[in-house]
């Protein structure tokens, strides 16, 4: 049986996972699988000290969420991705990447950025040093901007 890369990762997200079980895992694992919430009282509710600990630290370890809603589709936030044949962009640009862009949930923005008939040359270190100076990446910006993404590629 042959593995996909795809598949691989799937396999690695849900082994990391399971070493990470708490509170909301369960209770989403519960709705997941239609059975109605425990009422308190009940054998498996929750104990004061370990709901008050969920509703402090909803599982997220200080990360943002790494997926939003954009055009009505689910995309992954602040990965860059290469644009593809048939994209918008494809041509004029080499990759986008998709980020939040306010304070709402639905406030995603599409960023495109690179040159596609150049490849990066991280590994010279004259060119590097020459990009990183002209785009002025001590100082990017906001995530909001090209150059941002453009100087943390190179």
């Amino acid at each position: 049986m042959r593995i996909t890369r795809r598949q691989l990762r799937q396999i690695i997200r849900e082994a990391i996972l399971q070493e990470k079980k708490g509170l909301w895992d369960n209770v989403h694992a519960k709705r997941k699988r239609g059975e109605k919430p425990a009422k308190q009282g009940d054998a498996d509710y929750p104990d004061e000290k370990s709901w008050k600990a969920a509703q402090e630290d909803d599982g997220g370890d200080g990360e943002e969420l790494n997926e939003a809603e954009y055009d009505n589709r689910q995309v992954k936030v602040n990965k860059p991705t290469a644009i593809r044949k048939g994209d918008t962009g494809h041509g004029k640009k080499q990759m986008k990447v998709y980020v939040k862009d306010g304070p709402k949930e639905d406030d995603v923005k599409v960023v495109r950025f690179g040159d596609p008939d150049s490849e990066i040359r991280r590994d010279n270190p004259k060119a590097k040093k020459n990009f990183r100076s002209r785009h002025n990446c001590d100082n990017p910006g906001p995530k909001t901007k090209a150059r941002y993404w453009s100087c943390k590629a190179w």
